[in-house]
Order: C-alpha cells, then sequence, then structure tokens
C-alpha cells in the first residue's frame, strides 16, 4: 500500500491496453495522479500502488486505446453552431434524411432555419442523389432551409432564399455561381466554382445562438466527439471565426474546468489583402504555446493568404492561383518565421505546393526554419518532388478524409489512375515525413475518427467506392499512430501525450469492439463505452455508464436537433419508445432470431452500403438475408 501523497487517483484494471509505447506495448492496468499515467502495466504491479483514497475500475477484459487526436478539427466554430445543425453523417438513406428533416421543421420555430451543414456526402444514401429544391420546398414552404453539400454546393429553399435576400438583381459572386431560371431568378442552387466564400456569406446570414446556448452547444459538440473517442484536436480556425471574438466561448469553459477535449488552436486570417497586418497585429498580442494543456497557442493558419488558398472542389477543373500568391504568401511567411510562430497552409494540389515551397524556401535562406513545426494540410495530389523538399525543410503533412467523401468526385474527373495516392500517406511515411491523420470537419467530412481509420485502413469511400491500391492503405497500428502520436508533432507535444505511458497525459478510451480484430468493415461503426481525459472519466456508456457522472445539461435551445438525433447516424433517434434507428431496422424485419453467421447485427449493415432503407426488403420477411456482410 502507497502513502496517501503518492498514490494514485484512480486504477483502471483488468484491461487490453494498447499502449503504443514501443518499450511497453501492452498492458493491463494503468495507474493514473495528477491526470498522468504514473504506472501502466499488470493488474497485481499497479494494484500494489493504490491507497485507501484510489478509485478504482474494473474495465472487464476490454481493449482500450490511446485517446484519438484529430489534427484538422474547426472545433470552435463547429461547437459555436453544434446545437443548430441536423446532421446527416452515417445516415444511409436520402429517405430516412427527408424524414429527419420534415421533423425538425415541424418544430423549429420562426425566424429559425433547418441547417444541415456539411459532414456528408449524396453517394452515402442507397439513392445517391441530393434532394431537389422542389423537394425541399415541399417539405418547408415556410421555414428556411440551408443544405450545404462538402464545399461544392448549397441548397437553398425558397422561403431561405426571401431571407436571404437573393434576387434577380443580386450580381453573380467571385468564382461561385447563383444557378438562376430562365427568367434570371435564382433558383436555390449556389455553386462553388470552385471557391466556397458564397457558401460560406450565406450560411452565414443566418441566426446565431445567444452566448449562453453557445457554451452549452459546445459542450454537446465536445459530448459527441467524446461519444466516439476524440480526446484532443488541433483547431484549424476558419472562414467567419473571428480572433478573438469567436475564442470566448472556448475560453469560458476552458476557465471553469468544462473542457474535454484537449484543444490547440491556429489563427486563420479573415481579410484578403490584410492578412499580414493581421499577423502582424497577432504577433504582438498573442504568444505561441500560450495556454494550458486543454487550450494553447499553435500559431497560424490554415488560412495565411487568400492568394494562394486552392478550394478542393473536384467536380470542377483545378484553380490556378493567381500571380500575386508568393508575394502575399512570402510577407506573411517572412513576419511569422521571425517571431517564431508555427505555421500550416491548406494546399489541396501540387502546383499550389510546390509554389508555396519556393516561397518557404526563400523565407530560409534568410531565417532558417528549424525548429517550426510548419505543415501543409490536404495535400491529395503532392508528387514526389514536393514530399522530398518538405522532408529537407523539416515540415510535414497533416491529410484528412476529404476523399472518403469525394473520391468518386476525383475519379469521374481524373480517373481512377490519378485517384491511387490522393494522398500518398504510405509513401509519406516511407520517406520519414511528419504525418498525421485527422477529419477537416465539420462541412467538408464528417468529425468520425473511425470513418478516417476505415479509410487509412480500405482505401474506400463512404460510398464504398475503392479508390486505393493496398500498396496505399496502412496496416492499423500504423492508422492508430497516425491519429495518436504522431499528430503530436503537429502541435509540438511529442511525449506528452498520444500513448499510454508514463508521464504522458491519462487520455485513453474503451471502444466499443476490438479494433485490431473487428472485420475491416466494421472499423467505421465503431463508438467509445469509456473515454478519459487526464484520468477523468468525460463520457460512458453501457457497463460504464454509472461512471458517467457530469453530462451536460440538454441541448439548448429546446428545438435543437442535438436532444432528438445526437449525432452521427442519427444514433440518439427514437420511434416513440426511444429505441434508436439501428434498433427500429431490426424490429422492422419481423425476424424472430439471430443469424447463425453474424448474429442478425442490423446496427453494423447500418453503417454500410446496403439498401438498408428498405428494410423488409432488404432483410427478407423471413429473417436475416446475410449477405451485407
Amino acid at each position: 500500500m502507497t502513502s496517501q501523497q503518492d498514490a494514485p487517483d484512480v486504477i483502471f484494471f483488468n484491461g487490453r491496453f494498447t499502449t503504443l509505447d514501443r518499450s511497453k506495448p501492452v498492458a493491463s492496468a494503468v495507474a493514473i495522479r495528477d491526470g498522468k499515467f504514473i504506472a501502466v502495466g499488470g493488474d497485481s504491479e499497479v494494484s500494489q500502488l493504490k491507497s485507501a483514497s484510489t478509485r478504482t475500475v474494473d474495465l472487464k477484459g476490454r481493449s482500450a486505446l490511446p485517446g484519438l487526436i484529430d489534427n484538422h478539427l474547426h472545433i470552435i466554430r463547429g461547437g459555436l453552431n453544434f446545437n443548430m445543425e441536423l446532421r446527416w453523417d452515417g445516415v444511409r438513406s436520402l429517405a430516412t434524411a427527408m424524414e429527419m428533416l420534415k421533423e425538425q421543421i415541424a418544430i423549429t420555430p420562426p425566424p429559425q432555419w433547418v441547417r444541415v451543414v456539411g459532414g456528408f456526402t449524396e453517394h452515402q444514401f442507397d439513392e445517391r442523389r441530393l434532394p431537389t429544391i422542389e423537394e425541399l420546398n415541399a417539405a418547408a414552404p415556410d421555414t428556411p432551409v440551408f443544405m450545404l453539400h462538402l464545399y461544392d454546393r448549397a441548397l437553398l429553399n425558397a422561403a431561405a432564399l426571401r431571407v436571404v435576400g437573393y434576387t434577380k438583381e443580386t450580381p453573380e459572386p467571385p468564382g461561385g455561381e447563383i444557378v438562376r431560371d430562365s427568367a434570371g431568378n435564382p433558383t436555390g442552387l449556389l455553386l462553388a466554382k470552385p471557391n466556397a466564400a458564397i457558401l460560406y456569406a450565406t450560411l452565414a446570414k443566418g441566426p446565431k445562438l445567444p452566448p449562453e446556448y453557445q457554451l452549452n452547444s459546445t459542450r454537446h459538440f465536445m459530448r459527441e466527439l467524446n461519444r466516439l473517442g476524440v480526446t484532443g484536436a488541433i483547431d484549424a480556425g476558419g472562414g467567419y471565426q473571428n480572433f478573438p471574438e469567436d475564442y470566448e466561448v472556448i475560453r469560458k469553459l476552458e476557465a471553469e474546468g468544462l473542457l474535454t477535449i484537449r484543444l490547440a488552436y491556429n489563427l486563420f486570417t479573415q481579410k484578403p489583402k490584410g492578412e499580414k497586418e493581421d499577423f502582424l497585429n497577432w504577433t504582438k498580442t498573442s504568444k505561441y504555446k500560450d495556454g494550458s494543456d486543454y487550450f494553447r497557442h499553435n500559431g497560424a493558419g490554415e488560412m495565411l493568404a487568400f492568394s494562394a488558398a486552392d478550394f478542393e472542389d473536384f467536380r470542377v477543373m483545378r484553380p490556378d492561383m493567381p500571380p500575386e500568391m508568393e508575394g502575399d504568401l512570402e510577407g506573411v511567411v517572412r513576419v511569422l518565421a521571425e517571431n517564431r510562430w508555427p505555421w500550416r497552409m491548406h494546399a489541396t494540389y501540387d502546383e499550389t505546393i510546390s509554389r508555396a515551397l519556393d516561397v518557404f524556401e526563400k523565407v530560409n535562406r534568410d531565417t532558417p526554419l528549424a525548429g517550426l513545426n510548419w505543415f501543409f494540410d490536404h495535400a491529395e495530389t503532392i508528387t514526389e518532388k514536393s514530399m522530398d523538399r518538405i522532408a529537407a525543410l523539416g515540415g510535414g503533412v497533416a491529410v484528412q478524409h476529404r476523399m472518403a467523401y469525394q473520391g468518386e468526385y476525383f475519379v469521374e474527373r481524373y480517373g481512377e489512375k490519378a485517384a491511387e495516392g490522393t494522398p500518398p500517406v504510405a509513401r509519406m511515411l516511407e520517406k520519414g515525413i511528419h504525418t498525421s491523420a485527422g477529419t477537416d470537419a465539420t462541412r467538408v467530412a464528417s468529425y468520425n475518427p473511425w470513418v478516417s481509420l476505415s479509410w487509412l485502413i480500405t482505401g474506400k469511400t463512404v460510398g464504398g467506392m475503392r479508390i486505393y491500391p493496398q500498396r496505399n492503405c496502412l496496416d492499423r497500428e500504423t492508422a492508430l499512430r497516425m491519429w495518436t502520436e504522431k499528430v503530436t508533432w503537429f502541435s509540438d507535444e511529442v511525449g506528452k501525450k498520444g500513448q499510454i505511458a508514463v508521464g504522458q497525459l491519462a487520455d485513453f478510451i474503451v471502444p466499443d469492439r476490438d479494433f485490431f480484430a473487428c472485420a475491416e468493415e466494421d472499423i467505421a461503426g465503431a463508438s467509445s463505452l469509456l473515454t478519459v481525459v487526464g484520468g477523468k472519466v468525460v463520457y460512458a456508456t453501457d457497463s460504464f455508464a454509472a461512471l458517467d457522472d457530469s453530462p451536460p445539461p440538454p441541448a439548448m435551445p429546446d428545438w435543437s436537433p442535438v436532444r432528438k438525433y445526437g449525432g452521427f447516424a442519427a444514433w440518439k433517434q427514437g420511434d416513440a419508445s426511444g429505441a434508436p434507428l439501428q434498433r427500429i431496422a431490426s424490429t422492422a424485419c419481423n425476424c424472430a432470431r439471430a443469424c447463425s453467421v453474424h448474429g442478425h447485427d442490423h446496427g453494423r449493415a447500418w453503417l454500410r452500403n446496403a439498401p438498408t432503407s428498405d428494410y423488409q426488403g432488404f432483410w427478407g420477411a423471413l429473417g436475416c438475408a446475410c449477405w451485407a456482410v
């Protein structure tokens, strides 16, 4: 028995920990004190450290992993709006999605909008299409509806068009299009060609939540991320996300000890042609790394200069960056390098990356970049030459699963061969480039980390298309490292978190399935049964539900879609009895017993590419047809 002073606060035992610490790759127990691991080992070894005050938690033989860290998540902006958004992420049927929309319209009071703001693709639906504007108008003749699909288009019903004020006289936006009928009147379809500014600007016209509801909304977004096993993230800023005004909510939550996600944030310029001025001001008023282990400054980006932003709409031709790109970018990068601020830069195409590298190399000759953890985001079409240049400069590449949502469009435009390494993740790792993974949620892709892990491992889109050959797919351990320890370089926290190891921050999860043993097609459907941040339980369910003693209050306002649907795949949605959609699928098929092949698991099929919207037709009137496995 250890003295009270040195004793752990809590011991988790009888688990199967994958630590990612090569010196001790597996363990069955961990001891935690003051938010850090103080022991990792076997049950008997670790149990000797407990005192009378030590709390003990039996993990019931379940597998446990380091907490997942998203390298690119718009969590600050997403949190401010989460409670207002109807999420179609993971919903497999457009018919189901439209029913959700109609139900939300019925309870949304004026002047509020119903918003479906990204995180999904038409290819995930059985119907393989988006709703039509006519369908939106029929569903909501009076309530404004705004639907964002990736960053390629937005659909507005007639009520939304009236509210935003787009008419025959509204001029065409730069780099975008307001689609019009033969009389010149807007139809409700807005297109990025490929500049998404018209989509951002239109969404920004909608009502905002008051500050107290934004606090609640951010807590619920963190809660949803915790439910999926996310314990940390790097916020990439975002359009219409102003510093410091839009950071007050997250600062308040941090001050009150209510953050359940560790957050490093980058500052995103909001002023075309005023980017250098932004960063000159911010480097005077903000200090790199200022903050705590829960909320800290991480440098600049992902927008450094608007002239260098190559929007990733694969439905249109690649945009050529203007000739002023290099000058604008150099002015910003020199300010950052001189102030020792690292940066991240959005870059989809190698044509943009190579030109940016010309700038970085030029600045490096005068102000060495060594020791600055700078990196590119996305890099879908990066070439071998650019990879070598990044490695020579000591930079990195943060990839996200945007191709899981846009792969079909890329293949349609550029062909299957061109898509095989978009991005070439395995090759970047072979070259020793700092590389990690994330989502780029909440608009261009879903925030679900397991979808990203599935994409890295299987090479498939959420629509089921195999776009990567096996040589560009990762084994499970490497993919997991991409979501844990490898992310820490991008926030300069190597050795501080990302592994289950003595001295590191005590963040870990107990997933609902064995990540290393489950079928590949089951990875995307995973969630967490127990999520621990700093030794504290921030989410627990199922057999660990009793540990979940501090959930946020109900989502506000009371008409919030979060109250009914929860988040990814409408996991909270119920019928009159409160049964979730997955359970409705199982009861609607009239089966009386489980299939001997796969246990009649409707929940698994829900997240796959089978036509699950027709429950009886799919499963069969007499029971499970088994072909979904």
